[in-house]
This record gives structure tokens, C-alpha cells and sequence, in this order.
């Protein structure tokens, strides 16, 4: 049982007088029963902290659930230790006054003396090491030990059979561990120094449970516990220092076991829930603010509600990988439409399953072998494209697939149902995901958005750096203000006249330096005229232009380089981190939702379509939102003090402003596509209109572009 101060922590007992139909809340790890919601929203709150300690491994700042599972790991430990070195380790550890490690590393040292039948070491045979096994313990005449051991070859396989003295059995490898022995012991005993064996434990293995006569004069038992008679001594002379002073005993020892959960009442104080906790254990609060209603989905999908997943992560897979798959992309409106007609020669169709299973021909898999034995042409056409189809579902060789095929040699694909057009349409993602190329590719986007990720860090430490150093400029100038103040008010020192030596000094220097620039500006002159004169160029201006450079230069080393403007700084700082964000999103490798709400449901976000898609926790049911009022009704509808509504509100507001173009150009995209239909419409009734004229058949022009020769 994990412990709380390092004491037990008892469960709390389950309440009496039970009706069969009234509500109750019960902790899922522990069993405990809760009639008062508040009761168990407490303890709940209680296991969550990081304040318990494992009591077989002894590892604190744990939550009671990870404590549970530490034991239980430990305890399976413990089971590994040997039956025969149970009874020895529990002798020694029975009454011993040592500390946990001394004890351990006691144990482990008489231990390795003492051998057992089963026992793998190594035995010393003609000044060699060899693996063995105990057989037999025999004990010759003269009292001395011998081991029947066999030496194991390969694979543990015995191969010889001989007598050995216990100095010639050596441990490499000890059964057991330092830790396994600490975990052995806590699990053994019921208090610690002395150490105190279980009762039961210790009648199983006949270990007495009489307290040793030297260790009387130190303890005694009281309403059947081992008191230390110091401590006891202690306590008491505390008690009478505190009635001394107008305080009683009870008193103060009431105050110590305030918060020991070991009390009468066993129940912790109540204490403010900390948010953000479970979504489903959040109840409505006076302080809550106001929650708008969550808006209803629209769920007016073509294809049946159970491909509505089938249907996004095809379509997201070709967007994604449409460069590698030479297939121009196309939107999730127009592959819905494609997937629902039964044109069976529909371009878009033939074009994203010719794309796919050309990909399977280029990795040089089975697919490519299979089609090889079939002496297939690797170009796919307008009219061959189903039969390489039919290749695909032979090999995969699944019994639900297989039955289309008939359908799909009669050249009628158009007439399968939507989920079989998907189905087919899954498998080849499945397989193309295999892929070499696929695969280089992730491989590839994974290591630029490394690089990426590796630049944007190096210039954020630059940056620090930068910071840095300025400060520590800002702080060392007061410093140099006050030496040069000293330094004028010096007056009639004696030391200006030291001073005034290496002044003079420095002002010859500054002379002869000038005038070796002189020199140096002068020869420079005459070679730019000689040079302007073969040129052409009047040599004034050249040597104006010179000179002035020369000036800028010189100014720039004497006053420095100027301090870029803060607010320019940060500006390109901000477009510096949009630039990474935006490339870091272009090399993105996987698509995961946004979030989940107090329910489980999931909200997916495709950059390339703009709807934010909800998926019900059982993976049956599909809604969309496809406008920026409905965003704004969601995300205030979203309780952040649930974990999961909290987290969803978060990256809804990160990718808000992303969520409300795409939507605002939806709605605009929408708006225009209404308007033509009503204007196909309207000339519909004066002319026939051709069909493919109307924008809700647009699926139907498809053109890939990007299509390989």
C-alpha cells in the first residue's frame, strides 16, 4: 500500500445501508465508495498529488496510482529471488539493527556464500572459467561441502558432469540485486530497525518471533507495539516542558497528528479543487462564466457515415504526398462527389488509383513482381487501369475484396458502393505507405524540420546571448562614468604630470598617424586618376567619392556601428518566427486532431480544406463546421477547467486566425459557386445547359497535371 508521510494510508470504509438504485462514485484503482460527490472529488484530488512514497522501493513525489504500479513491479521483483535463499536472507533480517543499505549489502554478501541446487555460475576446471549448474550438495566424511555441477555448453546444454569444491564455484552475475534485496526487505517486514518480520511470514518459514534479551534494555511492547524507550523518554519531558508552560500533552500531541491520515476520522481536510482536473468530474460553479450553447454539426455528407474517416485519410494522403504521387491535388468535395458517381471511367478516380498502384510498380515490391509474372505493360491507361486494379486485390488476397472483382472486370467499378471504392482505396494507401519513396520521403521532411527546428533554436540562443552582453554593458558603464569623473577631478594631482608625459605621447601618435593617412589618402589619389584617365571618368569625382567613404568609414570606427531600433528588432524577430512556423507547417508528416472534448469526441483540422471535422468516440459519427461564427460559438462553449476542453480551447485559439481565412475563403468560394448554379439554373430554363457547365459537377473536368509522360 503506498504510504502518505510514510505512514499506511487507509481506504476509506464503504458506506452502510445502501439503496440498489442510488448513485454513488467509486475510484476506479482503489475501490473506494463515495455517496458525497465532494467527498470523492477530494480524494480523487488527494491520489493526484505527488506526495506519496512507494513503500517497496522507496521512490517519493509519486501519485498513489504510479506508487501502486511501482509496488506491484517491485513485488514481481521480489517473486524472481530463489526459494532457497528466501529463508537464509529472512534470518538475517529478523531483528537486525542495521540501516536498509548495510542490511541489503549483509544479505547479499552471505548469500553469495551459500549455493543451491538450480544455481548457475561458473566453476574453475583446469584454470579455466566454466558456466555450470548445482546438481546435488554432498557432503564427504570429513564434514566438508562438495556440489555435483554439470558444464553447460551452447544453448545451456550439458555436456559434462563433475565434483567441485564450494572455493571453486565463482558468481559472475549474483541472482539478485542491491535493490530487489531492499525491496525484499521492506515487503518482509512490518517495521524498520529493528526490523520486524511479518507474523505469518515468519511462522512459514520457522523464524522466532521472540524479542532478543539485548534488545530488551532499549524497547519494550505497549498495547502490542515495539516502543523505543529513548523516544518514549523523550516525548514525555517534551509533554511536561509544554504543561509547564499552560499547554497540555494531549493537547500538543493532537496538534503533531494534525493531517496524519492515520487518525480516527482517516478523512483529509477538505481542500480547493485545483483545475484543471477530468472533464467528466467538473460541475457548474457560481464563478463560472457564461458557456454559449455548442453549436449542432452539419452532417450532410454523400458518402454513408462509417467511410466518412475511410474518405478524409485517403484524401489526406494524396494531398499530402501529391508531389511524390504526380497527382495534382483536388478538394475533399470534389473526391466525395468522384467516390458516390458511377461513371466507371471517371478521370479523377482512374487517376488517384493509377497514381497509387504506380507508385507500388516504382518501390519494385510484390506488387511489381506480381505484375512481371502477368507480363503487364508498367503504363496505365484510361482503359487498362481496372485490370491492374484486380492485380492489386489477387495479391492482397482478402475474401471481402475479392468478390468485387468480378463487378470490376466487366468494366461496371463505377457501380461499386462507395465503401468498396473506399475499401480498395485504404489497402493501396496501406501499402504505399510501405513504400521506399514514401518512406524517403518522411524521412526527408523529418530531417528538414530538424534543420529547422536546430536554425530556430541557434538564432533564439544568439538572441539570448545578445541580450546578455548588453546587459552586462549597461552594467559596467556606470562603473566607467565614475573612474572618468575621479579622473577630471583629480585637480592639481601630482600624477598629472606623469599623465602629462603619456599624454604628449599619445598626441605625437595621433599626429604621425593622420599624417601617414594623408599619405596613404594621396597615393590612393593618384592611382584612381591614373586609372579614371585610361578609363575615361574624371578622377575628382572618383576621388570625392573615395574620400567620402573613407569619411563614412572612419566614422563608423570611432562611433561604432548604430544600435538597431527595438521595435524594428522585434519585427523581424516576429517575422523571423512566423517564417519557421510556416515552413515547420509545409513538412508537416501526420495530421492529429486538434483536441477532444469533455466527451471524447475529436475535432480534426485539414489545412487544405478549411472544416473542422468531429469524430463521436466510438468512430461512428462525423459532423463539420464550416463557418467562423460556429468556431467562435465552439470555443466559448469549451469548459477550461476540464483537461481535455482546455487543451482543445488552446490550439483552437493558436490556429484561429489560419481557421477564419480558410473559412471566410470557404464561405466566398461557396457564395460564388451558389451564384453560378442559380445562373446555370436560370439559363437552363431559356437554353439547355451542357452539365458539365455546372460548378457542383466541377469533379467531373479534372484534369492531373502533374501526370508523368
Amino acid at each position: 500500500m503506498p504510504l502518505f508521510k510514510r505512514t499506511p494510508f487507509g481506504l476509506a470504509k464503504p458506506p452502510e445501508d445502501l439503496e440498489p438504485s442510488e448513485l454513488v462514485y467509486r475510484v476506479r484503482f482503489t475501490k473506494e465508495i463515495f455517496c458525497d460527490y465532494q467527498e470523492y472529488l477530494n480524494r480523487i484530488n488527494l491520489y493526484r498529488e505527488r506526495i506519496w512514497m512507494c513503500k517497496s522501493t522507496g521512490k517519493s513525489n509519486l501519485t498513489y496510482e504510479e506508487a501502486l504500479v511501482s509496488e506491484k513491479h517491485a513485488i514481481q521483483k521480489v517473486q524472481q529471488l530463489p526459494n532457497e535463499l528466501v529463508a537464509p536472507a529472512l534470518h538475517i533480517i529478523q531483528y537486525s539493527m542495521l540501516s536498509l543499505r548495510d542490511l541489503a549489502d549483509l544479505i547479499a554478501k552471505k548469500l553469495q556464500k551459500d549455493l543451491f541446487v538450480g544455481a548457475e555460475l561458473h566453476g574453475r576446471k583446469d584454470g579455466d572459467l566454466y558456466p555450470c549448474r548445482v546438481l546435488k550438495i554432498v557432503e564427504n566424511g570429513s564434514g566438508k561441502i562438495q556440489y555435483e555441477v554439470a558444464l553447460l555448453g551452447k544453448d545451456k546444454k550439458i555436456t559434462e558432469n563433475i565434483i567441485l569444491h564450494g572455493d571453486d564455484l565463482v558468481w559472475k552475475k549474483t541472482p539478485f540485486s542491491r535493490n530487489i534485496l531492499k525491496s525484499f526487505i521492506r515487503e518482509s517486514t512490518c517495521r524498520s530497525i529493528p526490523w520486524v518480520l511479518h507474523d505469518k511470514l515468519a511462522q512459514k518459514h520457522g523464524i522466532s518471533t521472540d524479542f532478543p534479551e539485548e534488545l530488551r534494555s532499549r524497547f519494550f511492547f505497549q498495547d502490542g507495539q515495539l516502543v523505543n524507550r529513548t523516544k518514549k523518554r523523550k516525548n514525555e519531558n517534551r509533554n511536561n516542558v509544554g504543561e509547564a508552560n499552560g499547554e497540555s500533552g494531549e493537547s500538543k500531541r493532537k496538534k503533531r497528528e494534525t493531517g496524519n491520515p492515520d487518525t480516527e476520522s482517516n478523512q483529509p481536510e477538505e481542500e480547493p479543487i485545483k483545475y484543471p482536473i477530468d472533464d467528466l468530474l467538473v460541475k457548474p460553479g457560481p464563478d463560472d462564466p457564461f458557456f454559449t450553447d455548442r453549436p449542432s454539426l452539419s452532417r450532410d455528407f454523400n458518402v454513408p457515415m462509417d467511410c466518412v474517416g475511410d474518405l478524409l485519410m485517403v484524401w489526406d494522403f494524396c494531398s499530402s504526398f501529391s508531389r511524390v504521387l504526380n497527382l495534382s491535388p483536388f478538394s475533399l468535395e470534389d473526391f466525395e462527389n468522384a467516390i458516390c458517381h458511377k461513371d466507371s471511367n471517371l478521370v479523377l478516380i482512374m487517376e488517384t488509383h493509377s497514381a497509387l498502384l504506380r507508385l507500388l510498380i516504382k518501390d519494385g515490391g510484390e506488387y511489381s513482381l506480381t505484375l512481371q509474372k502477368k507480363k503487364r505493360k508498367s503504363k496505365i491507361s484510361l482503359v487498362t487501369w481496372t485490370e491492374y486494379i484486380c492485380d492489386f486485390l489477387e495479391m492482397i488476397n482478402i475474401t471481402e475484396l475479392c468478390s468485387y472483382m468480378s463487378t470490376i472486370k466487366r468494366g461496371h467499378y463505377g457501380l461499386l458502393e462507395p465503401n468498396a471504392k473506399l475499401t480498395i482505396l485504404c489497402e493501396l494507401v496501406c501499402h504505399a505507405l510501405e513504400t521506399d519513396l514514401i518512406r524517403g520521403k518522411l524521412d526527408e521532411l523529418i530531417e528538414q524540420r530538424q534543420t529547422l527546428g536546430a536554425t530556430r533554436r541557434g538564432e533564439a540562443l544568439e538572441y539570448a546571448r545578445k541580450k546578455r552582453e548588453e546587459k552586462e554593458q549597461l552594467k559596467s558603464e556606470p562603473d566607467a562614468l565614475v573612474k572618468e569623473n575621479s579622473m577630471e577631478s583629480t585637480g592639481s594631482n601630482p600624477q598629472i604630470a606623469e599623465n602629462g608625459d603619456q599624454t604628449g605621447e599619445m598626441v605625437e601618435e595621433d599626429v604621425s598617424s593622420r599624417q601617414s593617412n594623408a599619405f596613404h589618402n594621396r597615393t590612393q589619389l593618384n592611382g584612381q586618376s591614373k586609372k579614371a584617365e585610361k578609363q575615361n571618368v574624371d578622377p575628382k569625382a572618383e576621388a570625392e567619392n573615395t574620400t567620402n567613404s573613407n569619411e563614412k568609414e572612419a566614422q563608423k570606427q570611432q562611433s561604432g556601428e548604430k544600435k538597431e531600433d527595438p521595435e524594428k528588432s522585434k519585427e523581424k524577430r516576429e517575422q523571423r518566427r512566423e517564417y519557421f512556423q510556416r515552413e515547420m507547417e509545409k513538412r508537416n508528416v501526420r495530421t492529429d486532431p486538434l483536441g477532444k472534448d469533455r466527451d471524447y469526441n475529436r475535432y480534426w483540422w485539414f489545412r487544405r480544406d478549411g472544416r473542422i471535422f468531429v469524430e463521436s468516440c466510438d468512430s461512428k459519427q462525423w459532423g463539420y463546421y464550416s463557418a467562423k461564427e460556429e468556431v467562435d460559438l465552439l470555443i466559448s462553449s469549451l469548459n477550461p477547467k476540464g483537461e481535455r476542453e482546455r487543451a482543445l480551447q488552446k490550439q483552437l485559439e493558436k490556429f484561429y486566425d489560419k481557421i477564419s481565412t480558410e473559412l471566410q475563403k470557404r464561405s466566398k468560394d461557396l457564395a460564388q459557386k451558389i451564384a453560378l448554379e442559380e445562373a446555370v439554373l436560370r439559363r437552363s430554363t431559356r437554353v439547355r445547359a451542357p452539365p458539365r457547365e455546372n460548378p457542383a459537377n466541377a469533379f467531373l473536368k479534372y484534369v492531373n497535371k502533374w501526370k508523368e509522360d
